[in-house]
């Protein structure tokens, strides 16, 4: 019977998702483990603001559990030596050199955790594969542990499903757990710990590979929808369809749903272009050359979806942006996270940047050294770097980046970006002025009200 758990990583995965575990098992005693002791000492500061991710409802679960049968540590082999169970759930980046570069998962940091664990575990220990992996590492960590002295290893998958903004609610009412292991009664014993607040009939038991393959798998269906209705919003523009419209009536049929039809300026977030990436490499190498460019082309299909709309703010700006103020507003992947890692923000900003533009940005979640750091790690990647005589600027106040602004430019569907007053901001910005809603997530009719021009992503309307 499992009593004590180690989860090794205190990122987006293994922060919320333990959190919620220790809420509903109030029998385990949960130690998150890191090795960053900056991101430690934020975890450890409930009710301070300092949390290191941004997720309705999770400070209110850790006042529950936190110091009762959670805890966050640095000593991440304490942990290991008391653990009945391990998840590991570190980070899986693409690598960026050498073999694989630019698709192949970088498992450095689960060898890293798994010799950790092979070298600190004592007796009997399952270790569970949280993080989203390429198929068949299992057997890297099979190979690990078998040269571990005077312990047992069982590996187990066990894939989060949840979605940033709605992570919570997600790990608390899941569509499904996924548990995927060759061992029945080790398979059990994950089991019994989510059955305490997940019915049995949401909980599907797989073999090493089915998990792993199908992680990566539902990333990319899900990818797939998002540049699928991005690439009819383009139509729509077009032909004087509304893809709003469009995306209700393909949405009410029971094939296909209305979930991920919402157009935007792209995917972002750490999973689904790392995850295509991966299931691209993979195709390549067992030679599935026409299942690696089919999949290829979904990654193609963003960068077009984001390039475009760069394109069109210069084209509509009298083609060019030099001395001119673009206001952003958004600058997370998506609303409710403060993530901002493979956002659409990041490439189209960039664009704009090279275009001369002075970028005002802002974010309700996003700190300013996260921006700076995302802008500035993208165009030290970009053959292009240096070009244009752009600047950026984040604001904390809203009515701030509105101040001299030519246009504003919708990236990230929060709320309150639905709840903007124009007629209050409308003459804060220059003119002829524009409004950019990529998002379909403000009132553009009260924009136009105020004199501004207006587009609106998929609407063929020509205001």
């Amino acid at each position: 019977m499992v009593q004590t758990i180690c989860c090794i990583g205190a990122g987006y995965v293994g922060g919320p998702s333990m959190a919620v575990m220790a809420d509903r098992c109030p029998g385990l005693d949960i130690t998150v483990v890191d090795l960053d002791q900056q991101r430690i000492a934020a975890w450890n500061n409930l009710g301070r603001g300092s949390l290191p991710v941004y997720e309705p409802g999770l400070e209110a679960v850790l006042s529950r559990v936190a110091g009762r049968n959670l805890r966050f540590s640095t000593d991440v082999a304490g942990a290991i030596r008391k653990a009945d169970m391990v998840f590991l759930s570190v980070n899986t980046p693409t690598k960026r050199n050498g073999h694989g570069a630019g698709q192949a998962a970088d498992l450095t940091y689960i060898e890293k955790a798994a010799r950790q664990v092979a070298d600190e575990a004592r007796g009997s220990t399952i270790v569970v594969e949280r993080s989203t992996l390429p198929v068949r590492t299992a057997d890297v960590l099979h190979r690990i542990f078998a040269n571990a002295p005077g312990a047992r290893f069982e590996v187990l998958s066990n894939p989060e499903f949840m979605a940033e903004g709605t992570a919570i609610s997600d790990l608390e009412c899941p569509d499904r757990v996924l548990l995927g292991g060759n061992c029945e009664s080790s398979l059990d014993d994950l089991q019994s710990i989510y059955a305490q607040w997940v019915s049995p009939e949401r909980i599907i038991r797989t073999n090493l590979w089915s998990s792993e393959l199908a992680k990566l798998t539902a990333n990319a269906f899900l990818a797939q929808r998002i540049s699928s209705i991005n690439s009819i919003a383009a139509v729509c523009e077009q032909t004087g369809a509304d893809v709003d419209q469009v995306r209700q009536a393909i949405g009410s049929d029971s094939r296909l749903g209305h979930h991920f039809l919402k157009p935007g300026p792209g995917f972002g977030g750490s999973c689904f272009r790392k995850d295509l990436l991966n299931l691209i490499y993979l195709a390549d190498h067992y030679g599935l050359t026409p299942v690696a460019d089919y999949w290829r082309s979904v990654v193609e299909m963003n960068d077009w979806a984001q390039q475009r709309l760069a394109r069109m703010i210069v084209r509509q700006l009298f083609g060019t942006l030099r001395d001119k103020t673009i206001a952003i507003l958004g600058f997370a992947f998506k609303a409710d996270t403060n993530d901002t890692r493979e956002s659409p923000a990041i490439a189209i900003c960039t664009e704009l940047l090279r275009e001369g533009a002075h970028l005002a940005i802002h974010d309700p979640c996003v700190s300013e050294q996260a921006v700076q750091q995302a802008l500035a790690e993208r165009q030290a990647g970009s053959p292009q770097a240096g070009a244009g005589q752009g600047s950026f600027q984040v604001q904390h106040r809203i009515e701030a980046v509105f101040d001299d602004a030519d246009a504003v430019v919708l990236l990230t569907d929060w709320a309150e970006y639905g709840e903007l007053d124009w007629s209050r901001l409308a003459p804060r910005m220059r003119r002829p002025g524009w409004v950019f809603d990529t998002r379909r997530g403000t009132d553009l009719a009260a924009a136009r009200a105020c004199g501004l021009e207006t587009w609106a992503i998929g609407s063929g309307e020509q205001f």
